[in-house]
């Protein structure tokens, strides 16, 4: 059973800086995308970044030369480190791994962990 246990948020003022992690458990996700997304009060959950197997990355515009996901293979986890924190990035962060295994996808999140930023 695949798991993901996001940790690192927390409460932090406008302009400083939080690094959240990623463990992953039941599965080595070496050969798999990750991704963090976020949602804030509300329905709509934001792809916040990504990154391939091969170390790819993707961002947000709204975040973009502010966070920086990578990833330890080794430690089969993964990190968002945010910088110049904003307001408006206040929300829950959660983590993502999804892949296809045959015909069928697998999609897991994390439990999520809450970043509060304030100005």
């Amino acid at each position: 059973q695949v798991q993901l246990v996001e940790s690192g948020g927390g409460l932090v003022q406008a302009g400083g800086s939080l690094r959240l992690s990623c463990a992953a458990s039941g599965r080595r996700f070496s050969s798999n995308a990750m991704a963090w997304y976020r949602q804030a009060p509300g329905p709509q959950r934001e792809l916040v970044a990504s990154i391939t197997s091969g170390g790819s990355t993707n961002y947000a515009d709204s975040v973009k030369d502010r966070f920086t996901i990578s990833r330890d293979n080794a430690k089969n986890t993964v990190y968002l480190q945010m910088n110049s924190l904003k307001p408006e990035d206040t929300a829950v962060y959660y983590c993502n791994l999804n892949y296809w295994l045959g015909p069928r996808k697998y999609n897991y999140w994390g439990q999520g962990t809450q970043v509060t930023v304030s100005s």
